[in-house]
């Protein structure tokens, strides 16, 4: 290959990386950004034909595997600690039983987006995937968490922003805490130690803080190499990335642009098991990752 096509070919390489990371990244935010649960002992499934007590049994005690049987979904769960997807799949099918059809969510672009959809899960099954689990093998599990707490350390500034914008004095505070707390005795973020003394982060972004003073979400909407959105959520991702620090700090557009791929590989590969088990357990993803992805926003502006 010539030399002259090598940076074409990394550059197109990066963007594909980084475009992969639309299906994962809305998958990570709709799991509330938890880790995979522990796996338990499982005793015989619980097999539902009636929806209706969905919400009851996902509490079950430890060990008993919970089985969703309705319409054309078959949810299935290993452990009792369901994955915030499934919970909210499966709620979505016990209202359902009560108004005898889902809810209709806001998706006026429905065909269009299910084609983005699709292409984004091919460039992660394809690309994304595959660099995530040579990356997995590589790179040992403790120095991956280092790495991730890292990149979330530097992103607290649109956290804490937001937190003052919507008056939340105490996220605000809990933010810049755990930024001291962090880059001083967690060793420049490799360590959350803040998490350890119970100084949690305050989750918020200009989505939300749009949404806390009534505007509304629009439609929902996939586009290629990004991560799933709502208009309004969409034009708070635009605002939070001025607020990135690294955008003023590393000023080299090629050093950024290599720091968001390292992220992307890094926090595919910290889920790998986490996302394998909901491609395995969700028979129609884009709905699942839809219903997730605009009920836990509407949860979260409501907190």
């Amino acid at each position: 290959m010539p030399r002259s096509l090598m940076p074409v070919v990394v550059l197109v390489f990066g963007f594909s990386l980084v475009g992969c990371a639309s299906t994962t990244g809305s998958l990570q935010s709709a799991l509330d950004d938890s880790a995979a649960p522990s796996p338990v002992a499982v005793s015989d499934p619980v097999v539902v034909s009636d929806p209706v007590v969905v919400s009851e049994l996902v509490a079950e005690p430890e060990g008993t595997e919970v089985v969703l049987v309705a319409d054309d979904y078959r949810l299935s769960t290993e452990t009792p600690d369901v994955t915030a997807l499934l919970v909210a799949q499966a709620t979505a099918v016990a209202d359902a039983s009560q108004s005898d059809a889902f809810e209709e969510e806001y998706d006026p672009w429905e065909p269009f987006n299910e084609r983005m959809f699709e292409f984004n899960r091919r460039l992660d099954r394809y690309i994304l995937k595959p660099v995530a689990t040579g990356y997995n093998y590589v790179v040992p599990d403790r120095v991956q968490v280092m790495v991730a707490n890292a990149f979330d350390n530097i992103s607290f500034v649109p956290r804490m922003m937001n937190s003052l914008f919507q008056g939340k004095w105490d996220g605000a505070v809990r933010e810049f805490s755990r930024f001291l707390f962090n880059s001083t005795v967690g060793v420049g973020g490799l360590f959350d130690v803040a998490k350890i003394e119970g100084i949690e982060k305050s989750r918020e972004d200009f989505g939300q803080t749009l949404g806390f003073y009534g505007a509304q979400a629009g439609p929902y909407l996939i586009l290629p190499f990004m991560e799933p959105l709502t208009v309004r959520d969409g034009i708070g991702k635009g605002v939070d990335g001025f607020m990135d620090p690294l955008s003023y700090f590393v000023a080299f557009w090629p050093a950024r642009f290599a720091m968001k791929v390292e992220e992307i590989v890094n926090d595919r590969s910290l889920n790998l098991e986490l996302f394998q088990g909901f491609e395995e357990s969700v028979v129609d993803m884009y709905s699942a990752v839809r219903h997730a992805y605009l009920k836990r926003r509407e949860k979260m502006i409501k907190e």
